[in-house]
């Protein structure tokens, strides 16, 4: 994979990410004991979404995804506390079950984006497990973003975290053809 993300894709001039504006990335890779199939429909459809997006402790009381190149995804995260944190995006590339590559900007109490990520998640089949890989690169960012920043890592730690005990936990019933809410 090329050291700059954005040169994976056909980015048009109105719509530039030069690698020079990527100020952090964060690279995990989780093998799940679940279908590749299941997982990437896990990460796709926001009946499932709703139930794993996030750090530990955090719900979504909005999860929106329309997993098609230009559809959208909008999550609104509520945190233990009860601050809601509201996430906006595109999909910009859905290659089922192998690979997405989207957008994510964390939005200010104005609704303006504090930052933007690339995000590009690849899911390998390893003899029906899977091999996740999430390449989270940000793009933009305000100076307001530092503080959200700082927890980057971790964050999408705990949402790969998340991923995997839901995903194994719903593969059984995914195999029996019920569905796991």
């Amino acid at each position: 994979m090329s050291q700059n993300p954005q040169a994976e894709l056909n980015r048009s001039p109105t719509n530039p990410a030069p690698a020079s504006e990527t100020v952090h990335e964060v690279v995990i890779r989780r093998a799940l004991n679940a279908p590749r199939e299941l997982v990437f429909q896990v990460w796709t459809d926001p009946a499932h979404l709703v139930h794993w997006w996030g750090p530990h402790g955090f719900t979504n009381p909005r999860c929106e995804a329309d997993a098609r190149p230009g559809g959208a995804i909008r999550i609104d995260m509520r945190g233990p506390d009860g601050t809601v944190y509201p996430m906006i995006g595109e999909f910009r590339e859905v290659v089922p079950p192998e690979r997405l590559v989207f957008t994510s900007s964390a939005l200010d109490a104005n609704g303006q984006p504090l930052f933007e990520n690339l995000n590009i998640v690849t899911f390998a089949d390893e003899g029906g497990k899977t091999a996740v890989t999430v390449r989270a690169s940000v793009t933009t960012r305000t100076v307001a973003a530092e503080q959200y920043l700082k927890g980057m890592e971790m964050g999408w730690t705990q949402t790969v975290d998340r991923l995997a005990a839901y995903a194994e936990k719903t593969a059984p019933n995914m195999r029996k053809g019920q569905h796991n809410d």
